[in-house]
C-alpha cells in the first residue's frame, strides 16, 4: 500500500488518522507539526500528505508549500476545523487534493486517502473492517490485562 505522512498537532486526532491507515495496510509517518514532518521524511518517498492546517511551528499550508517545490507530484490532503483556515486552503487549491473539514469519520478520510491516491475502495466496508478490527484490539488488550 502507500506510505503515507500525517502532520497533526491534536494527539488524539494523529492517532486516529494514523490507526485507521495502519490498519487499511498503508505505512504511516505521524509528525505533530510541519517541522516535525520535514525532518521526518527528509531522504524518504512518501506517497501522500495528510496535514492539519493549524498547528504551531508550521502550518499546514506553510508545509505544502515546501513540500510541493521539493516533490511536485506528493498529492496533499488538507483537514481542519476552522472556517477562515477552509477559506485560505481554498485560495491556494493548487497546493491540494482534498480538503477535510473536522470533525470528520473513518469514511469521509478513507474516501478522501483513496481518491488522492486513485486507488477506489468501499468506505463502507473498509469502516466496518476498521470497526473490527478496533475491536479485536480492545478485546486483545483487556484480555491482557487481566
Amino acid at each position: 500500500m502507500a506510505r503515507i505522512l500525517v502532520v497533526e498537532d491534536e494527539r488524539a486526532v494523529r492517532d486516529f488518522v494514523a490507526r485507521t491507515l495502519a490498519l487499511h495496510g498503508h505505512e504511516v509517518l505521524a509528525a505533530q507539526d510541519g517541522a516535525d514532518a520535514l525532518a521526518m521524511i527528509q531522504g524518504r518517498d512518501v506517497d501522500l500528505c495528510l496535514s492539519d492546517i493549524a498547528m504551531p511551528v508550521m502550518d499546514g499550508i506553510s508545509l505544502a508549500l515546501k513540500i510541493k517545490a521539493e516533490r511536485p507530484t506528493v498529492p496533499i490532503i488538507l483537514m481542519t476545523g476552522y472556517a477562515n483556515e477552509q477559506q485560505r486552503a481554498h485560495n491556494l487549491a493548487s497546493l491540494f487534493v482534498g480538503l477535510i473539514p473536522k470533525p470528520f469519520g473513518m469514511d469521509q478520510l478513507l474516501s478522501a486517502v483513496s481518491a488522492a491516491l486513485g486507488s477506489p475502495i468501499s468506505a463502507t466496508a473498509s469502516v466496518q473492517d476498521t470497526i473490527s478490527q478496533w475491536g479485536k484490539q480492545s478485546r486483545d488488550i483487556n484480555s491482557s490485562s487481566d
